[in-house]
Parts: structure tokens; C-alpha cells; sequence
């Protein structure tokens, strides 16, 4: 059964949400929009830093990596953007030779947008079993550089940050194990994901139902209900969504780890696992407990992994 042996975050320098307010195009309304309903403050940034540099980062950060890297058989890049580097540069390759992972297989998992974090994990414990090495491992690694202004901010719903995570995965494991992930895709034939016009108004009217869905089929698929969640560890689109989820799935806020909307903001796929880290650092996760990772993305992607602390 899929374990994650261990998860790092690597969370750059903020700036306030009204810092980002011309190199956005914002006007008063929308900062207050962001800041006062939807609880973001502050917004991960890193200038200076490439892609590689992030991913890095965070890789560097992982327990139980070092000393380890010949068992890593798949770098498995979770892209919440298609394109994340100007060609020819490739981040995940330099990021495999600076952790020096020459042997591992490499590549990218994309078009679920900010779910694609969890549909990376659910492709390492599949590939993992069907290797059948009990010592064979996978490194995932999430989050995505801000390139142009499309990939900035999603309009009127979050503004992106430039946080990272990595995730290491293995086989089998007596902690955070896998129980159950479900996804669900509500795109389009012609692949367009922008959230402009009548397009906007069909997210909004099926948003909620969607993630509910993958939400209990996840959970069933743990052999759980949705009332035995200890904690929700979310994607930090903003607080108004979650508001609303939770009063749908019947889950009190109070289980829902809402603290990295402000303190981050959404960091794409990498969020759940940005979270994690957050909500074990601090104690929150007791052991047995069950928590929910789950994400949306652009195109209408929905993902909810169910794993057991």
C-alpha cells in the first residue's frame, strides 16, 4: 500500500497582497476582495529564484533522501501549469542531476491543473506496486514558477504563490498510508481552461458538487465516511470556498486547515502536501488519524486522497 515517507515545503520570502497590486493590474475592490473575504495576506514570491531552485529546495529538505538515492526509481513531476520554463530549459532535469538521481526514470504529470499533486502520488504508489520492489522509491515534487500573468492569479477567485513541495513515496509503510483517491475531470473537448465569461459561471455552478464527489468516493474508498475525517488538508484557494465545502460535506471548519491561505497563498498542486507539513510540525495529526488531501484545478479537475497518519 502507497506511504509517504516523508514530505518537505520550502516557503520563500511573502509580500503583502496589496504589494502585488500594480504588477497585477488590480484595483481597490479586488484587494479587498482578496484580503477581507477570501483571507489571503500574503503571497510567496521569490524573484530571484527559478523553477529549479524552488524544487530544489524543497527536495533538500527531505528526511530519509540523503544516502538513499540509489533506491529513487521515478522523479515524478506534478505540474499545475503545462508550461513552467522558457525552451530549451528543463528544471526537472536539473533538479534530478543536482540531487544526483541520474539512474531514476523522470517525467511530468500535467492538464489536472492544481489536482495534478495528487494524481502524481496516486501514479507513484501504482508504478511502485506494479514494480514490486519493497525497496524501490518515487519522488514527487509540486509547485510552479509565475512565469507570465496568466499563471499570477486566477481572477476574482486566488492569486498564486511560488511555494514548493516534495513528496518521497514508497511501496509499503506502517505511516501515512494511502486509503483511498478519487478524481474526476468536468473539461472541455477543446481543452480551454481560462475562467472568462460563460465558462466562469459554469465553474462556479458545479464546483461544489464536484469536489464533493471525489470527496466521498475517496472516503468510501478507505472505507471510511466523510464524518470520520480528522482533518482536511486543503488546496488555499481562498476561505469562501472552504466556508461553503465544509457546511456541504457536513465538516466543521474547525477541521479544515485554513492557516497557509493567508500566510502562502495558493501555491498550486503543491498546497495538500505544504499543509501537511504545517499541520504535523504543529502536532495536529495524531496517530491513526485520517486525513483528506484534496485539490481543484483549472479545466475542472477535482482530486481527494484519503491516507492514514
Amino acid at each position: 500500500m502507497t506511504s509517504l515517507v516523508a514530505v518537505s515545503s520550502h516557503l520563500p520570502e511573502t509580500v503583502p497582497v496589496d504589494g502585488l497590486k500594480d504588477s497585477l493590474g488590480l484595483d481597490d475592490q479586488q484587494v479587498r476582495r482578496f484580503t477581507r473575504l477570501y483571507g489571503l495576506d500574503r503571497i510567496c514570491q521569490a524573484p530571484d529564484r527559478s523553477e529549479a531552485d524552488l524544487l530544489t529546495a524543497a527536495a533538500g529538505k527531505l528526511e530519509g533522501l540523503a544516502g538513499q538515492e540509489d533506491r529513487v526509481r521515478y522523479v515524478i513531476r506534478a505540474k499545475g501549469l503545462r508550461t513552467t520554463a522558457p525552451y530549451p530549459d528543463n528544471p526537472l532535469q536539473e533538479v534530478r542531476e543536482s540531487l544526483g538521481l541520474r539512474h531514476a526514470r523522470t517525467f511530468a504529470v500535467e492538464d489536472h491543473g492544481c489536482a495534478t499533486g495528487l494524481l502524481a502520488l496516486d501514479v507513484a504508489g501504482t508504478l511502485l506496486e506494479s514494480d514490486g520492489d519493497p525497496d524501490a522509491l518515487a519522488l514527487v515534487l509540486a509547485g510552479d514558477k509565475t512565469l507570465t500573468p496568466f499563471s499570477q492569479w486566477v481572477v476574482d477567485v486566488s492569486i498564486m504563490g511560488e511555494a514548493t513541495a516534495a513528496v518521497l513515496v514508497a511501496p509499503g509503510g506502517g505511516r501515512d498510508r494511502l486509503m483511498g483517491y478519487a478524481s474526476r475531470v468536468h473539461g472541455r473537448a477543446d481543452g480551454v481552461i481560462d475562467l472568462t465569461g460563460e465558462l466562469a459561471k459554469e465553474a462556479i455552478r458545479i464546483y461544489q458538487d464536484a469536489l464533493e464527489e471525489v470527496v466521498v468516493a475517496a472516503t468510501e474508498e478507505a472505507g471510511i465516511s466523510v464524518a470520520d475525517l480528522d482533518m482536511v488538508l486543503p488546496h488555499n484557494v481562498n476561505r469562501v470556498s472552504w466556508t461553503v465545502a465544509a457546511k456541504n460535506l457536513g465538516i466543521p471548519t474547525s477541521k479544515i486547515f485554513l492557516d497557509n491561505i493567508g500566510a502562502t497563498g495558493h501555491s498550486f498542486c503543491a498546497d495538500p502536501f505544504i499543509n501537511y507539513r504545517s499541520a504535523t510540525e504543529r502536532g495536529l495529526l495524531a496517530p491513526g488519524a485520517h486525513y483528506l488531501m484534496t485539490s481543484a484545478g483549472l479545466g475542472q479537475s477535482f482530486a481527494a486522497a484519503v491516507l492514514r497518519h
